[in-house]
């Protein structure tokens, strides 16, 4: 059975106060025995904040936003797999729109850096989404498509098993709009159904979660959907009262 996963994707928000009264408030709430796995991921400089807020904490994981496909070099401003783990980080981000539309990841060089998460023992939580163009064009799937495509082709069908997929419609992030969950449903269809081509034996296995203005007041209709499997979490997860009634709507 798939576990439920609630990702909180801070972005480029906090100070080391922020962080610790987050955590603070998060785990203090959350219920250790609950079925969901919840992931914080905040800016890079505030990892060793939260990792140490989380020392001995149960159920709550924390990981980073990108990651370079090097391990080390003469790469200014980047921040490798090796240093993610080393501060205790279990999972990244890899390929979110933004990182897309901001500074040009492609499809190949997500599916790199999805390769080299995986090598290096960090669990990628691969982004995937059309644009609001793209689906007024009605090519969802052919976008969604192709960029699962390469992520399974830079892996290897028998390693996409181990990635998380987290469906984001990019018109409905930070905009206040949402997917309908019937909407959001037929796209997490279709992306295990694409799994399932690689690896038909585990693709009911690989966690989908939705990313696109999840809030409190959707989040139990989405992830009543079959094969929505929890959120990755924007703006709602910088309020602990917001994040942690998601957390529990995953529940």
């Amino acid at each position: 059975m798939r576990r439920r996963i609630v990702a909180g994707n801070w972005k480029m928000n906090g100070t080391q106060s922020d962080a610790s009264a987050l955590v603070r408030a998060i785990s203090v709430d959350l219920n250790r025995d609950s079925a969901v796995q919840v992931v914080l991921c905040p800016p890079f400089i505030l990892i060793p904040t939260v990792a140490t807020l989380l020392t001995g904490q149960q159920g709550i994981e924390y990981g980073g936003q990108n990651l370079d496909v090097h391990d080390h070099g003469a790469y200014t401003g980047e921040i490798s797999a090796p240093m993610l783990r080393d501060f205790g980080c279990r999972y990244v981000i890899v390929g979110h729109s933004e990182r897309r539309a901001l500074y040009g990841d492609t499809d190949d060089l997500v599916a790199a850096k999805s390769r080299k998460a995986l090598d290096s023992g960090l669990t990628p939580i691969v982004c995937v989404g059309e644009s609001l163009r793209q689906r007024e064009q009605n090519t969802t799937e052919s976008v969604v498509g192709a960029q699962l495509d390469a992520v399974v082709a830079g892996v290897g069908s028998a390693r996409c098993a181990e990635i998380v997929v987290a469906y984001e419609p990019v018109w409905a992030i930070g905009t206040g709009r949402s997917a309908t969950p019937v909407q959001a449903q037929s796209v997490h269809r279709f992306i295990r159904d694409r799994l399932a081509a690689a690896n038909d034996a585990r693709a009911a296995d690989i966690p989908i979660l939705y990313g696109g203005s999840v809030k409190p007041d959707n989040a139990s209709a989405l992830f009543a959907e079959p094969d929505i499997d929890g959120g990755l979490i924007g703006g709602a997860a910088l309020s602990a009262a917001d994040f942690l009634a998601i957390c529990h709507a995953a529940a």
